[in-house]
Parts: C-alpha cells; structure tokens; sequence
C-alpha cells in the first residue's frame, strides 16, 4: 500500500512537472527559431497539409487532382492569391472546396494568429514574449502595449463582417439557386472576399455580375476592409468608442493611400478601357465596373471584365496598382501602401533638397525609411528574376520573336503571384509544370513578405565592428 501511494505522488508530480517543462522548451524552441521562421515553418506546413488533402479522391468530382496542380491550388489560397490551374467549382467536390476555404481562412488571417487566439484563451488572457513576437510579424506590427486588445479586435471584426457579408450575398444568389446553395456560395465568397483572396465557384469568375449593385458594393466593401489591416480597423474602432482619440499616422496614410489609390485606379481604367471592353456597356455599368476592378487589382483578384482582353495600357496600370498592394497586417499582399507612401515622401524630399523625410507633419525616422527603399528593391528584383525564369521556361520551344508576344502576360503573372492578386490574362492552367512550381514559389514569398524570407533563411550577423566611412560618387 505504501508503494502504491509512493507511486501515485511520483505520477502527480511527473504530470504537473511535464507540462512547465514542455512550455519552457517551446519557448526555448521558438526563441531559437525566431518569429520569421516560425511563420514560414507555419505557412510551409498548412501548405503540405492543404496539399495533401486536396488530392485525395474525395476531394475531387472526377479524377483526383494531380500533385502540382493541388500544390498549387493549396499555396494559392494559403497564400490567399486566387490563381488557379483548375475550375474551382467544377474540379472540387464539396469536400475540395471546403479544403479551400479552410486554407483562405487560416492564411488570411495567419495560422500564427489563430495560434496565438488559443494559446491567449489557454493561458488565461496572457501571451508570452515569444507568442507576442510571433503574432507582431503575422500582423506586420511593431511593438504594441493593447496586443490583446488587437487579437480580441482581429477575431470579433472577423467574424462580423464575414457573416454580414455572407448574408448580404446569399440574397444575390437566392435569384439564381435554392436557399442552402445561396448560403453556400454567400459565405465562400464572403470569406474570400475579406481575406483577399479572389477565389470564386464560377468558369468567369464574376463577369455575370458586373451590373449587380448589391453584389458589387458587397464584394468590394469586403475586400477594402480586408485590405485596410487590423491594426487600423482596431483603431477606428476605437475612434467610433472615443471621438477625441487621434487617429495614428499608419492609420491615417492607410485610409488615404487606399481611398487615393481607387479613385486613380478607376479613372485610369475608365480613360483605357473606354474604347475596349467598356464600350457597349450601359454608363452605370461602365462606372461600377471601373470602380470594382480597381479595388480588387490591389488586393483580390475578382474580376467583372475580362482580363485577357484589356488594353496593353491597362495592363500595366494593373501590374502597378497590384505592386503597391494593400496594407499592413491585412489580407493582401504587395509592397503595402504605406511603404509607397513613404517612398513618394523621400522622392519629394530629395527634389525639395530637404534633410528629413516629412508625412502629414510627422518625421519619418531613418530606419523606416530604409526599409521602405529594401522592401521595394527586393520586391522590383524578386518580380524581375521570376518573369526571366518563367521566360525561359515558356519560351524554351517558340522563337524569340513569338516570345516577345507573351513577356507581357508573362510579367502581369508574376507580379499577380507575388501580391498575391490573383488577376491573370487567362494563362495559369497552360504554363509548364516547372512554370506552376516557379509561380507557387513566387506566391509563398509574397505572402510572407521578402524581408521576412530573407531574414528567416538568412545568417545572423556576428560582426562586432564597424568599417571607417568613405563616400562613393551616384548618379
């Protein structure tokens, strides 16, 4: 009996001794990592796993989908992109789909995130350094005191605005379908919507809606407040509780940026595209059109004109609208506006001959500005290495002449890729096996971001000393 009392207090004491000790190594495990890799560890992992079920038989109404092709429907909705190799709605069985729009939710929203939700509500409200590092670099945010607040924010906004717009939706759809396939497509639109990601069950895509008005200001409405960032949906958020609170810089370049940014968009594409695609449409078609796919180049992808048969022009007003992107801590991908809000201010600075870079009277400190320059660099070199390789891998059996046809299409799907759009000329489902793979790299990098790939598969430095000064002549 003794014995047998002297083991049970050793289990007792084992049991409660396991758990601190395999916190203590999972921080120890995460402070050797860093918050970089874990999230691309993180992304790497849903991705496999996204694969692997999207290529089972149950997933599919037909044939099984083939190991690429699922690899790159996986990565595309991971990555909330919207390019895909296969019809969506024709391809994947119920089962399939929902595999998808699992993927759209945890990458939109970051798997790191929902992580760091559970790990909050299992510690009793409290996030550890190491979960608080992890969820600052999901969100793209810097240090913050009410990171809690922002989760709590993240969650609730979430699931608010999904269902409203799931609901809205599904009376868009009740004129074509039954009330459960409406609510189906509702909430799978409505969640690829927020998160940005421009997947749809249709061969078009959403061409047969270009004059629906409810169903446009839905979609487009979803899809800013996806793009705008958590951060600053917390903020408003607390503007409409507390009307003194000030509104932050980040937030207020956001709202500006991206409400700038649709109004040059739409007028751009109205000004091209009028003698195109826009010519025998009725005028209030015209304006909703031009207003919908400049919101959705930035971010989403949707479309209601076809992107295969816009203007040269267009085109490359698209590629630049997609380059800038949405914002920080959002759903989109992209340079983000605020870094092209900061580049424009340091271009105007240096015409002006002015010493400090200046952004609705406030400075803006050196190593943003720095960051800023290295996020556009690496983002410009990355875009152009993938067009060459994509180039050679396409053009390997046509003559240089016929490829100088496609380079534009080529570049548009690229760039598409790495902002993780998911706009496309109609080209995804013919590329190369290696051009797929080489446009899922491309896709994985620019959701995470190229800094944070550069430093996750980089080499801490170790150098303790610094080099003497010496100028260099430019220009």
């Amino acid at each position: 009996m003794a014995s047998l009392n002297a083991l049970t207090k050793d289990f007792l004491r084992l049991s409660q001794d396991f758990p601190s000790k395999s916190l203590v190594r999972w921080r120890n495990w995460q402070r050797r990592l860093g918050p970089a890799r874990i999230l691309m560890a993180s992304f790497g992992g849903l991705i496999l796993l996204g694969t692997f079920l999207l290529t089972l038989p149950a997933a599919s109404q037909g044939d099984p989908v083939g190991f690429i092709d699922a690899l790159f429907t996986a990565t595309s909705a991971t990555c909330v992109t919207g390019l895909t190799v296969v019809d969506t709605g024709k391809t994947f069985s119920l089962f399939g789909q929902s595999v998808i729009l699992a993927l759209i939710q945890l990458g939109g929203l970051g798997l790191m995130t929902f992580s760091s939700f559970f790990m909050y509500l299992l510690g009793g409200g409290r996030l550890s350094l190491g979960g608080r590092d992890i969820l600052q670099e999901t969100l793209s945010q810097g240090p913050m005191q009410n990171l809690k607040a922002l989760l709590k924010t993240v969650f609730l906004a979430t699931v608010v605005i999904e269902i409203t717009g799931a609901l809205l939706l599904t009376l868009c759809f009740l004129r074509d379908m039954p009330v459960t396939s409406a609510f189906y497509y509702g909430v799978f639109h409505a969640v690829s919507a927020f998160c940005n990601a421009g997947f749809a069950l249709y061969v078009d895509n959403l061409e047969a809606f270009k004059g629906d008005v409810l169903f446009n200001f839905t979609i487009t409405s979803l899809i800013i407040l996806g793009g705008l960032g958590f951060v600053v949906i917390f903020e408003i958020n607390r503007k409409r509780q507390r009307p003194q609170y000030h509104l932050s810089l980040h937030a207020r370049l956001v709202l500006r940026m991206t409400a700038g940014l649709i109004i040059a968009g739409a007028v751009g594409i109205f000004v091209l595209e009028i003698t195109n695609t826009l010519e025998k449409l009725p005028w209030g078609e015209r304006i909703l059109s031009c207003y919908f796919q400049s919101v959705t180049a930035r971010t989403a992808g949707f479309n209601t004109l076809s992107v295969g048969t816009l203007t040269d022009a267009t085109l490359l007003l698209l590629i630049a609208l997609m380059f800038i992107g949405a914002s920080p801590g959002s759903c989109g991908g992209g340079i983000k506006t605020t870094t092209g809000a900061v580049l424009l201010a340091f271009i105007r600075a240096r015409f002006r001959n002015e010493e400090n870079v200046h952004l609705l009277h406030r400075r803006i400190p050196s190593d943003v500005l720095a960051r800023a320059i290295s996020v556009v660099f690496f983002s410009a070199a990355l875009i152009m290495i993938f067009t060459f390789l994509l180039l050679f891998s396409e053009a390997a059996s046509i003559s240089h002449q016929q490829s100088r046809g496609i380079f534009l299409e080529l570049f548009f799907e690229v760039t598409s890729a790495f902002a993780t759009v998911g706009l496309s000329t109609g080209i995804t489902s013919s590329l190369t096996p290696l051009s797929k793979l080489l446009i899922t790299l491309v896709m994985f990098i620019g959701r995470l971001g190229p800094l944070t790939v550069a430093i996750a598969v980089g080499k801490e430095a170790k150098t303790r000393f610094t080099y003497a000064q010496e100028n260099v002549l430019i220009g």
